[in-house]
């Protein structure tokens, strides 16, 4: 999957689409998600044009990666999320449900989130 500049997510970089930024460094910035799955529901994003986890990996160098993990943990304490837990997850490809081909974490919390999986 190659790097689409025209993703929702290379928009909201851009300052084309607004969105309600609760965190933003040199990094990452993270925003409320507009179709949110629990109580809280933020995405956080690298600044960088990376489709996956994988190609952020393969490809970001040292200071991005320790800049954005470090900014899903700022998010995650501005936000007061440490003591009721949260979980953070990153979609890879379709069988995972990935829908933004831009590297994206998600920050779940509010509520009892139950299993990870379903059982089949």
């Amino acid at each position: 999957m190659s790097y689409d500049p025209n993703n929702v997510f290379a928009r909201i970089l851009r300052g084309e689409i607004p969105c309600e930024r609760l965190y933003e460094d040199s990094f990452a910035i993270a925003f409320a998600d507009i179709s949110p799955q629990a109580p809280v529901h933020v995405l956080v994003i690298p600044k960088g044009s990376y489709v996956s986890m994988a190609d952020f990996s393969a490809r970001a160098d040292d200071a991005e990666i320790a800049g954005f993990f470090k900014a899903v943990g700022e998010v995650a304490r501005r936000l007061d999320l440490e003591a009721g837990g949260y979980r953070m997850l990153a979609n890879h490809g379709a069988d995972a449900g990935q829908e933004v081909p831009h590297f994206h974490v998600h920050l779940f919390a509010g509520r009892p989130l139950g299993r990870m999986v379903a059982k089949e």
